[in-house]
Formats: C-alpha cells, sequence, structure tokens
C-alpha cells in the first residue's frame, strides 16, 4: 500500500485564462501564514503598473503584515509587449536564479513563483528551466506556480495539484480596467 503524503512538499499550479491565478496563491499564503510557515512570494513580471500606488498591491501590502511573509518582485522595461527586450529576459533569468536559490536557503517552507509560466508563455524562459526547477526543488518544501493561459502538460505532470482558473465573464470585455482593492 502506497504512503499518503502529508505535511508540505507539493507542486501546486494555477494557470487559466481567468482573473484568480495570483490570488489563489496568495490566498493560500494567507491561510499558510496563519499557521505558522513562512512564505515567500518572486514576483516575474510585476514591476509594469502605470503609478507608484499600483505598484505594491493591497494583496502584498496586507500579507506583510505578517512576520513570516516576505516577497522579493521582479521585472523591466514595463510589460512585455510583442517581443521581450534583452532587460526583460535577464530580470526573469534572475528571478529564475533567485527561486533556486530561496528554495535552497532553509528559510522558508512555501516558495511562490508568481507569473513564472507568463515567462515561459512570453519567451522569457523556457519549459526546460522549470522543470529542472521542480525536480531540484527539496522534498519538504513547498512550490506554488501561477500563470499562462497555455496548458503545461510537462509541467502539470510533475506537479501535485494543477487547477485552471477559467474565465466565463470579465468586466475587462466590457472596457472596464482594473480596479484598486479588487484586481491589486
Amino acid at each position: 500500500m502506497e504512503k499518503i503524503r502529508t505535511g508540505l512538499g507539493f507542486v501546486q499550479v494555477f494557470w487559466g485564462n481567468g482573473k484568480g491565478k495570483t490570488t489563489s496563491a496568495l490566498g493560500t499564503a494567507l491561510r499558510a501564514c496563519g499557521n505558522g510557515y513562512r512564505v515567500h512570494l518572486i514576483q516575474f513580471m510585476k514591476n509594469g503598473a502605470s503609478s507608484l500606488d499600483e505598484q505594491i498591491p493591497g494583496e502584498i501590502k496586507a500579507l506583510e503584515q505578517f512576520p513570516s511573509f516576505s516577497y522579493k518582485r521582479f521585472g523591466s522595461d514595463g510589460w512585455v509587449i510583442k517581443k521581450p527586450t534583452e532587460n526583460q529576459i535577464k530580470a526573469c533569468t534572475e528571478a529564475l536564479d533567485y527561486v533556486t536559490s530561496s528554495l535552497n536557503s532553509g528559510k522558508y517552507d512555501i516558495i511562490i513563483a508568481d507569473e513564472i509560466l507568463y515567462a515561459i508563455q512570453l519567451g522569457l524562459l523556457g519549459e526546460e528551466q522549470i522543470i529542472g526547477l521542480i525536480d531540484g526543488k527539496p522534498k519538504d518544501i513547498e512550490l506554488i506556480l501561477t500563470g499562462s493561459h497555455i496548458a503545461y502538460p510537462r509541467i502539470f505532470e510533475k506537479a501535485d495539484l494543477v487547477t485552471e482558473i477559467k474565465k466565463i465573464k470579465h468586466p475587462y470585455d466590457n472596457g472596464f480596467l482594473a480596479r484598486k482593492g479588487i484586481e491589486y
């Protein structure tokens, strides 16, 4: 009989075309912090907001109240439009290296690599790099990957939990932009 795994050490993936991938990961972070786990959020491509007020979204401001929560954001040259710049690729490579060092630092129980799957979709990182990250992660560290509208079956195969966030309807389709306190 196969032993049932408990505790930390899974790989979770939140992907799809709907709103809520990062929100799902941060909901897990909230629950984990409430139970005393050390959570580190690493955000890929999150420095494209147009105003300083939008740079640090409300969910991070709230999670900062927990001493067991920390984060680091990476990004360069705004949002990726069509073809990534050299600086954007460099920033994503630095972020990936930072995820690897964070996983091996012994400082954290849970690492969230937010938007890392979009980095593949946009040509900033390769799928093999993410598979290598999963294969090299310590067995007792939880790793959460978010992003992408494109499925990555090879990554999904390696994951313990894969959730597709599917859009049915969104106010953006009717011309509404992101709203403070709701989308950021």
